[in-house]
């Protein structure tokens, strides 16, 4: 069973990358007197460490794991737009059958883009990013999150950043939700100053974080 492991030789890989892809963020907290995880927008509670597939596939692909030349804080959700997402979300999960690293790499964790038509969850999440920023999405709007699904498994979604609230990008559904209406508890994703810097989404008395199981068939 795939595990969503946190790394710590990540310290190492990111210290041999270029200063402006180091840890300067400053995470902006939102407030809100609704219930957890019953907001618009994803509170974060400070950076942790990334999954350790994620460290392994920037060390192959170091120029996807940089900061963008150009920062958008949110997009703004138009009609239009959320069409895309979603027509790129039906067809990414259209094009793609779900397997496991096992069964496709004899890896237990294995984070790449989808080979031969087959892969798992965080595949999905790769090809969606990779194909929005071509349509000219910003990078900095698109992030790659780990959360507990309905089975309490580990899942890997795609967080996109829009004026009216976080909305997911989800291989196990054809709808583009926001965050805050699915049954997942939300764990962590990329910042969106850094995509090498991770940030919890679990409040602090939750930490640290258990590691996730994922499940065979995301």
């Amino acid at each position: 069973m795939k595990q969503f492991l946190i790394g710590s030789a990540f310290l190492m890989f990111i210290s041999s990358l270029p200063a402006d892809a180091t840890n300067t963020h400053a995470i902006s907290l939102k407030s809100s007197a609704v219930g957890p995880q019953k907001i618009s927008f994803m509170q974060a509670f400070g950076d942790t460490l990334p999954p350790i597939g994620y460290v392994t596939f920037c060390r192959e692909h170091k120029g996807e794991c940089r900061p963008g030349r150009r920062f958008a804080d949110r997009v703004q959700l138009t009609s239009a737009n959320f069409r895309e997402l979603a027509e790129v979300n039906e067809a990414i999960n259209a094009a793609v059958a779900p397997v496991t690293d096992l069964e496709l790499y004899g890896r237990v964790e294995m984070w790449t883009y989808p080979q031969g038509g087959k892969g798992d969850c965080e595949d999905y999440v790769l090809l969606k990013r990779r194909t929005l920023i071509e349509h000219g999405w910003p990078e900095s709007t698109l992030l790659i999150t780990v959360v507990r699904d309905e089975n309490n498994e580990g899942h890997a979604v795609l967080t996109v950043r829009t004026d009216q609230g976080d909305f997911v990008l989800d291989n196990k559904r054809r709808e583009v939700l926001q965050w805050a209406t699915t049954s997942y508890t939300f764990i962590k994703r990329q910042s969106e100053r850094n995509p090498l810097v991770w940030i919890s989404l679990l409040p602090p008395e939750l930490a640290p974080q258990p590691q996730i199981s994922a499940s065979n068939r995301n």
